[in-house]
């Protein structure tokens, strides 16, 4: 038996080698593809642009976004938010950026780290509306949810000591530019924790897959009012890179220190890095 175990990039293209048998006359590779550019999977349409996509979906599901958030986590995100904040909680970060804020609340749960601000920016206007109607009736005024792409973010070179995306970077069009990017707005020896959906593996992962093609889109279908939106999630998420893969990627555009933990049998994954 001979075992590859390494990765080999060609430009827009990662090859990842895993394990096999081989006879004397035969090798077989296991191969996972994936552009750097991002995943190709968009909501709509395999045309136009993929970034113009996410906010029109997130734009049409706004008013339901939270209640579906819950009902199909069964409540479970709440706790994943709040293992990211324990990371962080031991850099102790003054200023942070949540990318991909939609409704504001990864960067209301970061208040609880004592920060002097939090900005949350978003490309979706509707959802960022019901994030601040929720910063007004919570008497909240050191978070402000700004309108702001990703990729090009606004801000200046090393000007937040933590950045935080909760399950927005598997919609980025490009995701080495908007890793990069977050790692430029980051100060030196600043923290990027990433909270994202993954696949799991095995006998629950076979469940938990028939469940992503049955009763998600159909349950998004009933309560969103948007076709494409639950289907488009199951389908990301199996198309984004994961654990060493995304890992790589991290430290390809300058990230130290990178690891990622696994969370509820697979369900989620936790990646941090520092600048």
């Amino acid at each position: 038996m001979i075992v590859f175990h390494s990765i080999t990039s060609i430009p827009g293209i990662s090859l990842t080698f895993s394990q096999y048998h081989s006879s004397p006359k035969t090798i077989q590779l296991s191969l996972r593809l994936y552009s750097v550019m991002g995943t190709k999977v968009k909501p709509y349409s395999a045309d136009g642009s993929k970034k113009e996509q996410v906010q029109q979906m997130f734009d049409n599901i706004a008013h339901r976004y939270d209640f579906l958030n819950r009902f199909l986590s069964m409540g479970i995100d709440k706790g994943w938010r709040k293992k990211a904040i324990k990371i962080l909680s031991a850099h102790k970060p003054k200023r942070i950026l949540d990318i991909a804020t939609g409704t504001g609340d990864f960067a209301i749960a970061a208040l609880e780290l004592n920060p002097d601000e939090v900005i949350g920016v978003d490309i979706s206007e509707g959802m960022l509306e019901i994030g601040r109607k929720k910063l007004v009736a919570k008497g909240i005024t050191n978070v402000r949810l700004e309108s702001g792409d990703s990729e090009d973010l606004q801000y200046e070179d090393a000007s937040f000591d933590a950045v935080v995306v909760a399950f927005g970077v598997r919609n980025f069009e490009n995701l080495d530019k908007g890793l990069s990017e977050i790692n430029r707005v980051l100060k030196p020896g600043g923290i990027a924790v990433i909270l994202e959906l993954s696949q799991p593996k095995g006998l629950f992962g076979a469940i938990f897959n028939l469940y992503n093609k049955t009763l998600l889109p159909l349950w998004g279908r009933l309560f969103s009012g948007d076709n494409a939106a639950y289907t488009y999630l199951p389908e990301s998420v199996k198309a984004f890179p994961e654990e060493e893969e995304f890992n790589n990627i991290m430290r390809k555009v300058g990230y130290q220190d990178v690891s990622d933990t696994r969370l509820s049998l697979g369900i989620c994954s936790i990646y941090q890095g520092i600048k």
